[in-house]
């Protein structure tokens, strides 16, 4: 693992970041893991520390190190406190992709990582355009009872994997064909393109939907370019960063030459990642990519009411948008224009909910120590709905409390936005 290896690149770069830590320590008391296991070597400063010890050939790159690099949510909750902007977050990539090099010389095909696991992301993640075939065999299995039947059988009990997929398949999913554009209604605004995502594209139709009819009822016409793809979040937090730059191109042209102002996203996961593309891979788009949450909340709402509701509405407070993109305070306003409405902050918004990607399926102790927290903070609330604006979060939450025999919506604050919708 010495620099000569590595032809100076990734680990001379992972080197000179790492070397602005200046070991304070202010990073501890909000990282997820470190409060879990007390552990050193599970902080931002004890992973850094390991880092540059892999890096420079001083410590080895061995089980060890994988495994504290894999308890990492990259939640990015050090980067806010850090007194000297230490980018983390490219710093637990580049230890990643160390390890993904390492693993393929070892032999080691993904490690701890499933066939079915490495098929997904192949063929579907990769590929979102299949989920839209895919949906109407999932509404078949859903409609049939087949899915209820499938979820108590005690073989795919044992796997989180499968559990998990279930579960999202028996969400609401409409049948959806996209359109390339959906005009305006009434004075046009603009132009915005949407970005669909990978989950969001199969089993949140509903959020994206809705964030369509309220852009186009606001005078935005929206286009959706049918050649984008999976932000590749997934690929490049795995180490895959040819994978990840190879998506990044298809988004870029797939967006490119759209008369647009923005591009909208509704899963802050994905928001981050595009935003970050001129960062990570020296690329990036010729208009800003906005969280539709911000967006909104930057608009005029004149000619638009809104149906009263009287209900207690907590928000959960993703880490992508909290921490990374820091543009969670937009929600909280866009939900008060609905009369009647109380929106409560989730207590304990600082801390991941373990979701994370696919966190929850590599780390399930640890996520699940996360989210239970999560779920006592939500009672505690006294709340009848939650609101987020990740969909991976809101499925892991929605999950947790259909576990616990809750019957709680999960869903995005655009989604509350246009159901109670009002054109004057």
């Amino acid at each position: 693992m010495k620099n000569t290896d590595r032809n100076d690149s990734p680990v001379e770069k992972l080197l000179t970041e790492a070397n602005r830590c200046v070991a304070c320590g202010l990073c501890l008391p909000h990282c997820p893991t470190y409060h879990l296991t007390h552990s050193e070597a599970d902080s931002p400063r004890g992973r850094i520390a390991l880092m540059s010890g892999v890096a420079n050939g001083h410590i080895p790159l061995n089980e060890r190190f994988i495994q504290h690099m894999d308890r990492c949510l990259t939640c990015r909750a050090c980067e806010q406190v850090c007194p000297n902007n230490v980018a983390y977050g490219q710093l637990i990539d580049g230890a990643r992709v160390m390890i993904h090099e390492y693993s393929s010389v070892q032999k080691q095909s993904q490690h701890k990582k499933g066939r079915l696991r490495d098929f997904l992301e192949r063929e579907l993640i990769a590929k979102p355009g299949r989920f839209d075939r895919l949906r109407p065999v999932l509404r078949l299995l859903a409609g049939s009872g087949l899915l209820s039947l499938l979820l108590r059988l005690e073989t795919l009990k044992r796997s989180d994997l499968i559990q998990s997929l279930l579960f999202l398949a028996t969400r609401n999913l409409p049948g959806q064909l996209w359109r390339r554009s959906y005009p305006a209604r009434g004075v046009l605004r603009g132009e915005v393109g949407l970005f669909l995502g990978c989950v969001a594209r199969l089993i949140d139709t509903e959020t994206l939907l809705s964030s369509i009819f309220v852009l186009n009822r606001l005078g935005y016409t929206v286009r959706v370019p049918d050649t984008q793809t999976c932000c590749g979040a997934l690929h490049q937090h795995s180490g895959r960063i040819d994978a990840a730059r190879s998506l990044a191109q298809q988004n870029l042209h797939a967006f490119e030459g759209l008369n647009i102002q923005a591009i909208i996203n509704t899963a802050s996961g994905c928001g981050v990642q595009l935003t970050e593309y001129s960062s990570r891979l020296d690329t990036g788009f010729s208009v800003p990519v906005m969280d539709i949450s911000q967006f909104l909340d930057e608009q005029e709402w004149d000619e638009v009411g809104f149906a009263p509701l009287s209900r207690r509405v907590a928000v959960h407070e993703p880490c992508t948008l909290r921490n990374t993109l820091r543009t969670s305070k937009h929600m909280y306003p866009l939900l008060r224009r609905i009369p009647g409405i109380e929106v409560v902050e989730l207590p304990g918004n600082e801390q991941c909910c373990g979701a994370a990607g696919t966190y929850f399926l590599d780390q399930p102790e640890f996520a699940k120590s996360l989210l239970d927290a999560k779920l006592q903070a939500f009672k505690n609330t006294g709340a009848d709905c939650l609101v987020t604006g990740n969909i991976g979060c809101a499925l892991h939450i929605a999950n947790g409390l259909a576990e616990k025999g809750t019957n709680i919506e999960v869903l995005h604050p655009v989604t509350l936005l246009a159901r109670q919708m009002r054109i004057k």
